[in-house]
């Protein structure tokens, strides 16, 4: 991608994983790590819904990681049908938590279709351990964009969940979101005359996320 920040590789769980940063202007707020779409259909660290919300969090003054799943691009090992690619993620963020810029700062995890599957399963694992175990840390945000809830099973999420889908999806349906929202009572924001890649619509797509960070912002400060 024209004008990307120089990518770098940090050690994961089944080798190199490739991590691109991207800081505010203005020491950061959070630490924000990104999932990207399925790794076996094009899916990768550029796409430009991930992109979008790299832009929507630094606006929003966090730091904004994002990664390629293993596989992909520079980062090692192979497609591990969902259970790699979570762990993947987890390190990213544990890696990142360990920086003295953002250590103790409030973690958000956001995702796009796969990513945002993955995304949802982080957040439960972390969830879950943080029952037993107070010292690890709950993220704050969760930021999911079409989650890919036709194809894997994505789990609940809390009720502050940001959960955003096209009109006109025809990779995740709309339908089904909202049948998986339904039972958790998840309000769902519908963008309307749009598909799965939001094209024409990414600078609303933008503003949706933005707002909703600048708004939950003094609650993770």
């Amino acid at each position: 991608m024209l004008g990307r920040p120089t990518s770098s590789t940090i050690d994961g769980p089944a080798g190199l994983i490739e991590v691109v940063v991207e800081d505010p202007q203005t020491p950061p707020i959070g630490l924000a790590v990104i999932a990207h779409p399925h790794p076996l259909m094009g899916g990768t660290m550029d796409n430009k819904v991930v992109h979008t919300l790299v832009r929507a969090f630094v606006l929003a003054g966090w730091r904004a990681v994002r990664f390629n799943f293993r596989g992909v691009g520079q980062s090692e090992s192979s497609w591990d049908e969902g259970r790699g690619e979570t762990v993947d993620m987890m390190a990213v963020l544990g890696h990142f938590q360990a920086d003295p810029d953002v250590r103790g700062l409030p973690v958000a995890l956001a995702g796009f279709s796969f990513g945002g599957y993955v995304a949802a399963q982080v957040y439960t694992r972390l969830a879950q351990a943080a029952a037993n175990q107070p010292a690890i840390q709950v993220p704050a945000q969760l930021v999911l964009i079409s989650p890919a809830v036709s194809r894997f099973e994505v789990p609940q999420v809390p009720a502050h969940t940001l959960v955003v889908e096209g009109e006109q999806d025809d990779v995740v349906p709309l339908g089904s979101i909202l049948d998986w929202a339904r039972p958790q009572a998840m309000p769902v924001t519908v963008i309307p005359g749009t598909g799965h890649f939001y094209h024409g619509q990414l600078t609303r797509l933008r503003e949706v996320v933005l707002r909703h960070l600048q708004a939950a912002a003094p609650e993770t400060v």
